[in-house]
């Protein structure tokens, strides 16, 4: 039998810019789709409204296009597709898979992020309620492509998650692997920040029949204070006029190695090198690299 055609996808929150550490991430994914001839699609996933930034959508997109990204077919956005999430979550609701919890923040912070299950057995009406999956007693494990096995006990180490938020907006893990599905991704490159995540990610392809992906988690990009290079640093947008020196400083955190000259050439001329010379097993088998190291 042969395998599916390979299509990738870059998909960023609109809560921010992009910075250089989503830069190293859309290259990764970018270059693991077309070494191979394979599609890239782009999908926003603006689920959450209150934390998205004014223009943030616009900027990123004008960033992409600046950097030489062409992506193939339309933008999707996580917001025109609130419909399909209604639907599937209802479906779990009734088969008993998924109930209403109305606890508060409060009453869980002493437990280190593992939902007790307090609501499982209760009654709450939906409405003004988060909605949760029921998780298996299970332990869920995969072999990422650069970071190796990975294992998480869905009953010890997460407890039922949340698939809707109790203010109504709809949840990551659900939307995720709902549009994944849908338009057919074969293979995930991105940030390992979500490693965590991918477990939970993997129960709900199995409870909905999806097939599962490959996935490629690259190293987060730290600050010398510890924390990720992420949007809560209100960067500006990456700059347009160092495109070529950021997309070779990008590979080389990859651990691609560009030529010297590559830094000054266009940016096509550097996704284009990426493109021949792509080796993902040069990737650093790592979750995190210091952005001060970075050459």
């Amino acid at each position: 039998m042969n395998s599916p055609a390979y299509i990738g996808r870059f998909a960023p929150t609109p809560s921010g810019y992009l910075h250089f550490g989503s830069l190293v991430a859309a290259l990764a994914s970018y270059l693991d789709a077309r070494a191979c001839g394979g599609r890239w699609l782009l999908r926003m996933e603006d689920l959450d409204p209150p934390r998205e930034v004014e223009g943030a959508q616009d900027a990123i997109l004008r960033t992409l296009e600046n950097y030489g990204f062409e992506w193939d077919g339309e933008m999707v956005r996580q917001s025109e597709r609130h419909a399909v999430y209604a639907e599937i979550i209802d479906r779990l609701y009734e088969a008993g898979l998924a109930y209403a919890c109305t606890c508060s923040r409060k009453q869980l912070e002493s437990h280190q992020g593992v939902y007790p299950g307090f609501c499982r057995l209760a009654q709450h009406p939906r409405q003004n309620a988060a909605i949760r999956i029921r998780v298996p007693e299970l332990e869920y494990h995969f072999v990422d492509r650069v970071q190796g096995e990975f294992r998480q006990h869905q009953g010890r180490e997460v407890g039922d998650f949340v698939i809707r938020r109790r203010d109504g907006l709809y949840a990551y893990q659900l939307a995720v692997v709902l549009d994944d599905a849908w338009q057919g991704v074969t293979d995930v490159v991105r940030g390992a920040d979500l490693l965590d995540s991918t477990p939970r990610q993997l129960y709900l392809q199995e409870l909905l029949g999806f097939s599962q992906p490959r996935y490629l988690h690259v190293p987060l990009i730290i600050q010398p204070d510890g924390h990720k290079l992420g949007k809560s640093y209100r960067s500006p947008p990456l700059p347009a006029d160092s495109a070529g020196p950021l997309l070779c400083r990008a590979l080389r955190t990859l651990g691609q190695e560009p030529p010297a000259e590559l830094s000054g050439a266009r940016p096509r001329e550097a996704l284009d090198w990426g493109i021949t010379h792509w080796d993902a097993t040069r990737i650093p088998r790592s979750r995190t690299l210091a952005e001060a190291q970075l050459r």
